[in-house]
């Protein structure tokens, strides 16, 4: 988070994190999620290519997709802005579909709605096929 300051981007909340189960790809540890609000001037493709940055600067390198990775920064949402470009979809693409998005979004921000769809947050975990663990990860424990 304090890397995402240096490239531009403020971040005013946090949700809790959370352990949860790896979705799509074979056996791996479980990851550790949370949800952020940011404020930034950067543009949509302006903040991926800074989230991508941080990203590399704190040690992820091309690997196996979905696999195991030390870090993943993904644009859930931009205001009710929609792209769709070859290297960028916002709203996620997935964000209605993986409980491990929506349970930590849903801590910050459970009436925002997504802008295609019109559904809240509280809507999509609600309506979700998702059925993999999201566990609150408390600080302080091993597991």
């Amino acid at each position: 988070m304090e890397e995402l300051g240096k490239a531009g981007v403020t971040v005013l909340r946090v949700s809790s994190f959370y352990k949860t189960q790896p979705v799509d790809f074979g056996p791996q540890a479980w990851f550790l999620n949370c949800a952020l609000e940011a404020a930034t001037d950067l543009m949509p493709h302006q903040l991926l290519k800074a989230v991508k940055s941080v990203e590399r600067s704190v040690g992820r390198r091309p690997g196996v997709t979905r696999g195991p990775r030390p870090i993943d920064i993904d644009i859930l949402l931009y205001e009710n802005v929609v792209v769709h470009s070859p290297v960028l979809t916002i709203p996620h693409e997935r964000l209605n579909e993986r409980r491990f998005v929506i349970v930590p979004l849903r801590e910050l921000a459970p009436a925002a709605r997504h802008p295609a769809t019109q559904r809240t947050v509280l809507e999509m975990l609600q309506e979700t096929r998702d059925l993999s663990q999201v566990v609150r990860y408390k600080v302080g424990t091993r597991d």
